[in-house]
This record gives C-alpha cells, sequence and structure tokens, in this order.
C-alpha cells in the first residue's frame, strides 16, 4: 500500500521498498515466534490450544532455542532498519526500536499487550499506520495525506486477523487469564468488532475517492470484496478450529486489497 502511494507520486524506489517490507516480514515473524514461546511460559498454549502448531508448547524446540530464534530474527530486522535510517535518520531508528518492543511485549515482559486488551490497537498501530506511511516515508522523505489515510484501511483488515485469532482462542485465553479484548468483549460483540474492522476498510476507499486522495482506479481494490465475504460467513458460522481457515482469508483479504490498490494506482 506505502509503496502503491509512493509509485503515484512519482518517488518509488526499489531498495528502500524492499527493506521495509523484509522489516515488515522480519517484525511479523518475530512477533509470532515471541508469542510461540511466551504464551507457553504463561500457561495460555496448551493441548487444548485451537490454533496452528506453535514448537514450544509442541516439545519440538526448547524456550530457549525459541528465544534465540526471535533475537536473531529481531536483530535480521534492525540491520533492514539501520539501512532505512541511514537513508531517513532518526526517526526510523525510533520506529524500529517502538516496533520490535512492541512485537515482544504483546505476550512477553512485564504488561504483555494481549493480555491486557491492548493486542488489537498496537496491531493497527505497527501493522497499519507505521507500516504503510514508514513505508512511503522511507522512499518520499515525507508522508502524504493520502499514505496516512489509506494506512487505515489497511491497518483495520490486520487488525481483524487478530480478532478472528483471539475470538477462536476466547474459552482458553478466558481459562489461562489471557484478558484479550475479545475475552473482555465476548463472542457476540468479538464478532461485531471483526465486521466494523471489514465494513470500514471497504466504505472508506469511495470516501477517500470523494475526496479526492486517491484516484477512482484505487476501488479496484474493491473486487477482493468476495473473498472478504467468504471469510465473514466462515467467522459467523463456525467455532474454533474451524476459524483458522479464516485467518487465512483475513490475510489473504489484505495482501489482495493491497495488490489491487496498487493496480489501480497503475492504471490511473
Amino acid at each position: 500500500m506505502g509503496s502503491a502511494l509512493a509509485w503515484r507520486d512519482g518517488s518509488f524506489n526499489f531498495l528502500p521498498a524492499l527493506a521495509a517490507l523484509f522489516v515488515a516480514l522480519l517484525l511479523q515473524i518475530g512477533s509470532n515466534v515471541a508469542n510461540d514461546v511466551f504464551d507457553f511460559e504463561r500457561g495460555a498454549d496448551t493441548a487444548e490450544r485451537q490454533g496452528p502448531l506453535r514448537v514450544t508448547q509442541a516439545g519440538l524446540l526448547t524456550p530457549a532455542q525459541v528465544k534465540r530464534g526471535m533475537w536473531i530474527i529481531f536483530f535480521l530486522a534492525a540491520l533492514c532498519g539501520l539501512y532505512l535510517a541511514s537513508l531517513r535518520g532518526w526517526t526510523v531508528v525510533w520506529i524500529g526500536i517502538a516496533a520490535i518492543v512492541s512485537a515482544i511485549a504483546y505476550t512477553g515482559g512485564p504488561f504483555p499487550l494481549g493480555y491486557y486488551g491492548l493486542g488489537d490497537l498496537f496491531v493497527f498501530i505497527f501493522f497499519g499506520l507505521a507500516a504503510v506511511a514508514g513505508t512511503y516515508y522511507v522512499q518520499v522523505g515525507s508522508v502524504s495525506a493520502a499514505a496516512w489515510w489509506m494506512s487505515v484501511p489497511i491497518g483495520l483488515i490486520i487488525t481483524a486477523i487478530l480478532v478472528v485469532n483471539n475470538l477462536r482462542d476466547l474459552e482458553n485465553d478466558r481459562k489461562a487469564g489471557k484478558h484479550t479484548l475479545a475475552v473482555r468483549l465476548g463472542e457476540k460483540a468479538t464478532k461485531t468488532e471483526y465486521v466494523l474492522c471489514m465494513e470500514i476498510a471497504y466504505l472508506l476507499l469511495p470516501v477517500l475517492v470523494i475526496l479526492k486522495f486517491v484516484p477512482v482506479a484505487s476501488l479496484l481494490a474493491w473486487l477482493s470484496l468476495p473473498v472478504a465475504i467468504k471469510t465473514l460467513r466462515i467467522v459467523f458460522t463456525q467455532k474454533g478450529r474451524p476459524l483458522n481457515a479464516a485467518l487465512a482469508g483475513t490475510g489473504q483479504t489484505a495482501l489482495l486489497y493491497s495488490l489491487l490498490f496498487w493496480v489501480g494506482m497503475l492504471v490511473s
């Protein structure tokens, strides 16, 4: 999304865009690895887990091995970040440090964000606002209004991935004392949160077209809607392990939405 907007503004730069992509991927991977070990240590991951296999809980790797892998992943993210910092200065450094700390603090540390219902907010901030606006910034040197605005819909769809994850794990998390937003809101309100995230993500786009922040061709992102609707049906008809399909479907929606948006930029 950020690179599509940089392309539209005539400032697409391949190497910074690639480095930003690697940073985003490594932060996501590192966050998942951190969740793998810290959820296990806090007792949230048990044999009753409904989600995909986690190596610590399954006994495939020791907590020490998983933590070592986590630090290697974040070190690689930091290396890519240092390259971007050499281009754009200390702003990138502070964003990178905050992102790594938040990725670890989601389930680790003295105040695990995910255990206090703050996970949704931080996912929106770092995988929405920071990811899109940050990718644009490292290429352009500033952040346009369009970049800020388009970070909102994609951030909401990415947040919806976490909403599905927490909906699936609601009962197990409640037993483990993990007070995610889903645990606090309950099943019905969590499904409503999912719907709102997806609805706003799609309805905001035509508003931004009308306000002339993005061109009409960006509405091609709406072609991802069938995948979103299919996933929505799963959220409202399934429970437990079958919700993993909705997890994947929401991720696919985010990817298609972004790629089709870029096609719209090329067409325009």
